[in-house]
């Protein structure tokens, strides 16, 4: 059952285990990964929270690593395994960095072991393999376990070593790259990120801080932050989730964040363009600002308005001119029944007076008003979308308090 023909082993209980172990193994390693993360959320309190948050995240996915290189290695031993190493060295430098010490990552590597351990074997024994073969997985999932642990250990030991002014270093010029419009990726990014200990996420959003120019206190692993200007940037995995939202505006008490939407990391800039034109309309008033934590991704139609305001005055100029001349009363009244026409569904007098809460007859006259400032033009769809649209341009070109900006 040896695969003795194999000349230098790598671990010497691979090359002890028949390649069926790993034909039985690899349908289940879905199934296996799930118990022992089941039980590793029960046995230790660190991982005891969601699955979404990043320790769940870094939970599932080294367990599934570990469990898919189990079945890999009794494939083939001699299979290079760079990338999996590199992965659990990762692990132990984001426990520094995030200010936790090892244990709670040896007690589950230990505890995934006994799982792992009970699930390979009842699967051999399910799928009438050698007995030898059952004997040896045991010694197999120990020196796995260890291998991975130790590579978990150095990567601690290498995080500790090199010291956090040197990391922070790294962390802002990558943070100042990725921010950069036209980014170079390929190597050199890697190379900056493995140096920053960021691992380089498929997606990232942008935040802005207001009137805050320092990084908080307390360790944010995930997070990039740039200082710049009066405002505090700052490069989120979108892994981190509103989690990691949450724990920063904790951390900056009395300070608004601006949060840019989620974008591919290529485009980490336009995050951050979209955050910071919403901190500028946002101190002009044509932005609701009345919370701590501002999301741009409900604000990007009225961001694409704002863009060009002098075309947007025009627009709205001419598409409401009939209602200039009115009474300043009047002009209200009426604004709001438009209004109110365009967004209904019948466009009928009882549906727009349900809108506006005033009574059917008053809106029928109010629309009859409309008729004949605006004549056959409210019936035509192309009409209704530019006056919906210069509608929307005179609410935020002058505000949402409806002031014009001084």
């Amino acid at each position: 059952m040896g695969r003795n023909n194999v000349t230098a082993p790598i671990y010497d209980p691979w090359f002890e285990l028949p390649v069926e172990m790993a034909h039985v193994l690899r349908p289940r390693a879905d199934t296996i990964a799930t118990e022992m993360i089941q039980v590793i959320q029960r046995s230790v309190a660190s991982y005891r929270g969601s699955l979404e948050s990043p320790v769940g995240r870094d939970l599932v996915g080294a367990v599934r690593r570990a469990v898919y290189q189990f079945v890999e290695l009794i494939e083939d031993p001699g299979r290079p395994q760079d990338q999996v190493t590199a992965y659990f060295r990762r692990l132990g430098r984001t426990e520094f960095f995030a200010g936790r010490d090892l244990d709670h990552l040896q007690e589950a590597y230990r505890i995934g072991a006994q799982v792992a351990c009970r699930c390979y074997v009842e699967s051999a024994r399910q799928a009438d393999l050698p007995l030898s073969a059952v004997l040896r997985l045991g010694e197999a999932v120990l020196v796995h376990i260890n291998a991975l642990a130790n590579e978990s250990t150095k990567g601690y030991a290498e995080a500790k070593a090199l010291g956090t002014d040197e990391i922070a270093d790294h962390r802002r010029a990558l943070a100042e790259r990725l921010l950069q419009r036209d980014l170079d990726g390929g190597a050199a990014l890697e190379v900056l990120a493995d140096k920053a200990r960021w691992p380089l996420p498929d997606q990232v959003s942008c935040l802005v801080v207001e009137n805050q120019t320092t990084p908080p206190l307390g360790h944010f692993p995930d997070v990039l932050f740039v200082p710049r200007g009066t405002e505090l940037r700052a490069v989120l995995p979108v892994r981190a989730g509103p989690e990691g939202e949450q724990r920063l505006r904790a951390a900056f008490p009395g300070r608004r964040l601006v949060v840019g939407p989620a974008v591919p990391l290529a485009e980490a800039w336009l995050s951050l363009h979209c955050a910071r034109l919403t901190v500028h309309h946002i101190r002009r008033g044509r932005i609701p600002g009345d919370t701590s934590l501002v999301k741009a991704e409900t604000h990007l139609t009225d961001l694409i308005l704002l863009a060009g305001d002098p075309v947007s005055a025009l627009v709205a100029e001419r598409l409401v001119d009939p209602l200039e001349g009115l009474s300043l009363g009047k002009a209200k009244r009426l604004e709001e029944t438009l209004r109110a026409l365009l967004s209904s569904w019948s466009r009928s007098a009882p549906e727009v007076a349900t809108a506006l809460g005033i009574h059917p007859q008053t809106a029928r006259n109010r629309l009859r008003q409309l008729r004949e400032l605006f004549g056959d033009r409210l019936g035509d769809a192309n009409f209704r979308f530019d006056a919906e649209l210069a509608l929307r341009l005179r609410d935020t070109s002058c505000g949402r308090g409806g002031a014009a900006d001084a």
